[in-house]
């Protein structure tokens, strides 16, 4: 039997250890999408994280983690792509929910089909193993217009994800989240996913950006404020951001960033949604490097995202930053980044 000092710190060495999904599912505020070529989202997760499909014979290779929970399979991504080039074909939903991304469809901004992202084109160390991410460039992008169980209407939802916070445009629009079903722009309210980037079109924030914003359809937003939001800080360069859009019922959002090496959650902003989006008309699809009408003209790159039902408390975001900085995205072997925002980012905004 454990004494009670010991017992104390097994419980603290098991949060600590829980991976995001984990910890949502347990505050009742379950995964519902999970996406990642990098990393398992689940401690338990041995299944495909992701599969190629490689030029020379139009083969594929589904690529698990090297073990329960752990870093995806990179070694065999390699030698199966050897001498020919492979894409990423499908990302594979971690959640259980089968809502897996594949190339998005035509769509009203523009009606071709997207290209799948070369498949390694990102490296990334992780936990001093090599993985790949998802680099987006123009043309690239995924989707799910068919998903299971993700949030619609003006129920609650939370998204975040960790991307590389030095690659981005100005073009629209670097999105992971929920969006129409259609491929059209449906209105407003429609939408409802983390944007990322220097767009100025509809929105933006003090600086020159980039920006970790909501994406809500017909507008960008940092605040409630129709145009500029000067809580809203351009991002310092890093590698690897984290950023984390919580879309409430009754009227509120909130947007979160941070670093995935080092420290915690920052709320740039808490409070009323903009005019017109109070009451959220959400569908349910799930968009990765586009807008919700495949605006595909944006780049950006991926490392791990996720949509959960309901609103997590601060607590539990806490906890899930605690994680992603425990997984040592750019390896021990590297300094770790000093992620920092300009002055006018303030701990917690609550009005516009």
């Amino acid at each position: 039997m454990l004494c009670g000092l010991s017992l104390f710190a097994a419980v603290l060495l098991g949060a600590a250890s829980a991976a995001p999904c984990d910890i949502y599912n347990a505050a009742k505020t379950p995964c519902v999408a999970a996406h990642s070529t990098v990393r398992s989202l689940l401690d338990a997760y041995t299944d495909p994280m992701y599969q190629v499909k490689r030029a020379s014979d139009s083969k594929t290779l589904d690529i698990k983690p090297l073990k329960a929970g752990g870093i995806a399979d990179a070694a065999s991504q390699d030698t199966f792509c050897q001498g020919t080039t492979c894409v990423i074909s499908i990302i594979y939903d971690q959640s259980g929910k089968g809502n897996h991304l594949t190339s998005a469809p035509a769509g009203g901004a523009k009606n071709s089909p997207d290209d799948p992202s070369r498949a390694d084109r990102l490296p990334v160390t992780i936990g001093m193993e090599k993985a790949y991410g998802v680099y987006i460039d123009a043309g690239n992008g995924y989707r799910n217009d068919n998903t299971t169980g993700i949030p619609i209407g003006d129920d609650a939802e939370a998204i975040y994800m960790v991307a590389d916070g030095t690659h981005y445009n100005q073009y629209c629009c670097f999105d992971y989240g929920n969006a129409e079903t259609d491929n059209k722009d449906d209105g407003a309210a429609t939408m409802e996913a983390i944007y990322f980037g220097n767009s100025t079109q509809w929105g933006f924030g003090e600086g020159t950006g980039p920006w970790v914003m909501a994406d809500l359809e017909d507008g960008l937003f940092g605040c409630a404020a129709g145009k500029q939001c000067t809580n809203t800080p351009s991002i310092s360069a890093t590698p690897y951001l984290v950023a984390m859009l919580k879309g409430r019922s009754g009227g509120t959002f909130a947007l979160k960033q941070g670093s995935a090496q080092s420290g915690p959650l920052q709320t740039t902003y808490d409070g009323p949604r903009p005019t017109g989006y109070t009451v959220m008309k959400k569908q349910g699809a799930i968009v990765l490097g586009i807008g919700g009408d495949n605006s595909n003209w944006a780049v950006g790159s991926f490392y791990e995202g996720v949509i959960v039902s309901g609103d997590p408390t601060n607590e539990v975001d806490d906890k899930v930053q605690e994680n992603i900085v425990a997984a040592a995205y750019g390896g021990e072997s590297e300094e770790p980044a000093v992620y920092t925002f300009s002055s006018v980012g303030s701990a917690s905004v609550s009005t516009p």
